[in-house]
C-alpha cells in the first residue's frame, strides 16, 4: 500500500534572508557555484545542514583520490539508489560537463551494470556499501581492490554516502524541484 509523503512547508530561503548565518552561507554558496540551486535555498533553514553539506562535498571533490567521472558515478549511485530525483538530475548534468561517457551515466541512471568494468566496480562497491549498512564482505572488498581502488577509498565512498544523505533526504522532505539547469536531465524513481 502507498502512503503519502510528508512534505516540508519551510521557505525557500535567499542570500537575503534576514537571518545572517543563512544570508552569508547563501552568498557563500552563490559566490562559488553562480547560483542558489533550489536544494541549497530547502536546506539553509538550517544553515548548519547546508555548511555540513558543503564542507563533505567540497572534501569528497577535493581529497577522494576518485577523478570527476568517478566522483560522479559515486554520487549518482548513491543518489540512485536513494531515489533522489533532484540529485539524478543534478549529477547528471555534471556527469555531462565532466564528459562522463553518455552510456555510463545512463546506465547509472538505470541502476544497470555499466560499459566500463573498473567504473562497474566502483558502482556496485558503492550500492554494496549502501545495502548494507557498510558491512561488505570479504569478497566484496577484493573485488573493490582488484579493481585498482584502495581501502582509503572505501572511507571516501563513506564520506560521500554522509553527503548524499543530507542532500538526499533533504530532497525528499521538500519535494524539491529541479532547477532550469538541470531540468534536461530530469529522472525519477
Amino acid at each position: 500500500m502507498a502512503h503519502a509523503e510528508y512534505q516540508l512547508t519551510l521557505p525557500a530561503r535567499t542570500d537575503a534572508d534576514d537571518d545572517d548565518a543563512i544570508s552569508a552561507i547563501l552568498q557563500r554558496a552563490k559566490a562559488k557555484i553562480g547560483m542558489i540551486p533550489n536544494m541549497y535555498a530547502n536546506m539553509a533553514n538550517v544553515p548548519a545542514l547546508l555548511d555540513m553539506y558543503l564542507l563533505g562535498y567540497d572534501a569528497f571533490r577535493a581529497e577522494s583520490g576518485f577523478d570527476p567521472a568517478e566522483q560522479e558515478v559515486v554520487f549518482l549511485t548513491i543518489s540512485q539508489t536513494n531515489g533522489c530525483s533532484y540529485c539524478v538530475a543534478a549529477h547528471s548534468a555534471v556527469a555531462d560537463m565532466a564528459k562522463v561517457p553518455a552510456p555510463v551515466t545512463e546506465a547509472l541512471r538505470a541502476g544497470s551494470p555499466l560499459p566500463d568494468p573498473r567504473l562497474d566496480a566502483l558502482a556496485t562497491f558503492t550500492r554494496v556499501m549502501l545495502e548494507t549498512r557498510g558491512r561488505p564482505t570479504n569478497a566484496d572488498v577484493a573485488s573493490f581492490l582488484g579493481a585498482g581502488y584502495t581501502e582509503t577509498q572505501i572511507l571516501q565512498i563513506v564520506l560521500a554516502m554522509a553527503v548524499k544523505t543530507i542532500s538526499n533526504y533533504s530532497n525528499h522532505l521538500f519535494h524539491t524541484t529541479v532547477d532550469k539547469a538541470f531540468a534536461h536531465r530530469a529522472w525519477e524513481g
